[in-house]
């Protein structure tokens, strides 16, 4: 960012901030104050944001960062979680005790009304009285219904309705009417006996004594107040809301339960008065406890700001060596070297450092080799460029195009064409194993070992006066004759697959042998077959007897020779592209011109294949018959 925008940003932020005030608190006009302040904030947050980054350049302010993060940010986290750990754990434990308790009040009614509901109706109201006064004080105001002829009713001026008769034992907490009861319900053959005490605010005050404000409901009236804090501890005995579930059945409505929330407003140090009620002094454990942590936080801040200023010195004396370094070799003075102290990582970079340095003068002359050999890779595809046959001979009965994308800069694979006297033609593809310049300084040879042996045969027929000299040329000798100059010539491991064929313009027939290359196809009216393989590779073997086999172009045929560039690039599921798949693809523009034909063929395998770059070298020829 320029200076000049980097400047207008805070003058931008700083009348927005101006104009906010007046609006706000100078004219009063709130609304319109309102309306600035999103645009306020933004700009805000992107100064500040642009300050920071701006400040933490230097690596200095970076570790003062990085040191609030590790002393300061920690301990606020852990004071954080230290008040949100005792808010959880105060709210769950007051909640507890209520809700403990209040399920104890019920199941105090279980008995009783067992009693009632096994005991004679001539017994009932001494029952009944002596139970009202044993739980005066816990559950007052009960009352009591048990069925059966007559109903019986305490108080006697009770007029609590039976229980339907679908209500099975039950203890618990029940709602009626909007009103809430402790309730213990029991079902004793025939007689259902039923005991209910209300829950009102007299009844939640001294419920858990001194734990604090509690209310059921959302529309339920508070009981009890919130405990006063410790003296001296205002700041961490802060008051505690927590709501907590309290499962309802409804007294109309048997087994038809909901959940209602109850609230308790205490305090930490009122839930441990309630929980530690030995006589415990909460405040002087609170205080110690916290004293205690507080002494053992200052010891750890203090440790890491000595470690860490350690650390700095460390780090920084590193720094500003690499950099003075960097410095002296951006010079080209390579003889300069780090001090290096110590064994840490720190350590081991500096000597990284003069490492490099010792090493980076044999990367130059390294890089300048590497550039001197890739132009000459580049000199050599072109090169290689021209032992490719320019154009196809002109035929009268035939059309031949041929085309090699090579892998590499250089390629493996061959093909050639040349023509003969009376109009005949030889042409021949092959493929060298390997790839780069080892397999195209072989290809080389080939091309130049079968054109000798072409001008030689041609030769020995004209001395003979013979004037159909390709009638002459036995393919299979020729063959015979460069697998013998190659095994000579070259390392065992070095060989190629090799097509040669030569073709009669007058007869149209083409004589071939085939070394080991995969077999050409051949389309004729709508259907492909495969030329037969007659020998094995060329170079491998010092002796190897080769056979020809004759085939007829006529008309409208389609001869596609091709290496295995074009056949054995694989999908994202593995599958090779194949011969299937290449006849389908030369069938289908079978029709074409042969250039055409060639171009649909590399775009077929092309969109087949998964990989990157060309797996191998893609060669293809195709000869197709004229009328």
């Amino acid at each position: 960012m320029s200076a000049g925008r980097w400047v207008t940003l805070p003058r931008f932020f700083l009348a927005q901030l101006v104009l906010y005030a007046v609006l706000e608190w100078g004219v009063g006009a709130t609304g319109w104050a309102l309306l600035l302040f999103l645009p306020l904030a933004v700009t805000g947050v992107i100064l500040s944001f642009r300050l920071v980054r701006k400040s933490i350049w230097r690596l200095r302010n970076r570790l003062y960062v990085t040191y609030v993060f590790i002393g300061v940010v920690p301990i606020v986290l852990i004071l954080v979680l230290t008040g949100l750990g005792t808010y959880i754990v105060t709210g769950q434990v007051a909640a507890y005790l209520v809700s403990a308790e209040l399920q104890r009040r019920a199941e105090s009614l279980v008995t009783p009304t067992r009693v009632l509901s096994q005991a004679k109706a001539a017994d009932r109201p001494a029952l009944s009285q002596e139970m009202a006064r044993l739980l005066a004080q816990r559950l007052p105001n009960l009352e009591v219904v048990v069925t059966g002829n007559p109903v019986f009713h305490y108080p006697a001026g009770s007029k609590l309705e039976s229980p339907q008769p679908d209500w099975q034992d039950y203890t618990g907490t029940l709602s009626k009417n909007g009103a809430y009861y402790s309730a213990a319900i029991v079902k004793t053959g025939n007689v259902t006996a039923a005991t209910i005490a209300p829950i009102d605010p007299g009844v939640l005050k001294n419920l858990v004594p001194g734990i604090g404000m509690l209310r059921i409901g959302a529309e339920g009236a508070f009981a009890g107040a919130v405990p006063a804090p410790e003296n001296g501890w205002e700041r961490i005995d802060f008051p505690t809301l927590w709501p907590n579930d309290l499962h309802l059945e409804d007294w109309n409505s048997p087994q038809s339960a909901r959940t209602t929330v109850f609230l308790v407003t205490t305090r930490p140090s009122a839930v441990l008065r309630t929980v530690f009620s030995n006589g415990i002094d909460t405040a002087q454990v609170a205080a110690f406890s916290f004293l205690a942590v507080l002494v053992l936080l200052v010891l750890v801040q203090l440790t890491s700001w000595i470690i860490g200023i350690s650390l700095t010195r460390t780090v920084t004396g590193a720094v500003h060596g690499l950099y003075e370094g960097t410095q002296r070799i951006a010079k080209g003075d390579f003889s300069w070297r780090i001090p290096v102290k110590g064994k840490d990582q720190l350590a081991e970079l500096g000597l990284s450092f003069n490492n490099m340095t010792a090493q980076i003068e044999n990367l130059v002359v390294i890089a300048k080799e590497k550039e001197r050999l890739q132009s000459e890779v580049e000199i050599a595809g072109e090169v290689q460029n021209q032992l490719f046959p320019g154009t196809a001979p002109s035929m009268r009965t035939i059309e031949l195009v041929g085309v090699c994308q090579a892998a590499r800069m250089v390629s493996g694979d061959y093909y050639d064409y040349l023509c003969l006297p009376d109009g005949n033609l030889a042409l021949a593809i092959g493929d060298v194993a390997g790839k780069g310049i080892s397999a195209a300084l072989l290809m080389a040879s080939i091309q130049s070992i079968m054109r000798t042996q072409l001008a030689a045969g041609l030769a020995r027929s004209a001395t003979a006066g013979n004037g159909h000299a390709a009638a002459h040329l036995s393919t299979s000798n020729m063959v015979a004759q460069l697998n013998r100059q190659l095994y000579a010539s070259t390392a065992p491991e070095k060989y190629a697959t090799f097509f040669f064929g030569v073709y009669e313009e007058n007869s149209r027939i083409l004589t071939y042998t085939n070394a080991g290359h995969l077999q050409p196809l051949l389309l004729r009216n709508g259907a492909s077959q495969l030329l037969e393989v007659t020998g094995t590779v060329v170079g491998a073997f010092p002796v190897i007897h080769y056979e020809e086999q004759t085939v007829e172009i006529r008309a409208g045929d389609l001869l596609v020779a091709y290496t295995d560039g074009i056949t054995e690039p694989e999908n994202a599921y593995g599958e090779e592209f194949g011969v299937e798949r290449l006849s389908e693809a030369a069938l289908r523009y079978q029709n074409s011109e042969p250039k055409e034909i060639v171009a649909r063929i590399m775009e077929a395998v092309t969109h087949w294949s998964t990989a990157v770059e060309l797996p191998d070298d893609m060669t293809v020829v195709i000869a197709r018959g004229l009328a």
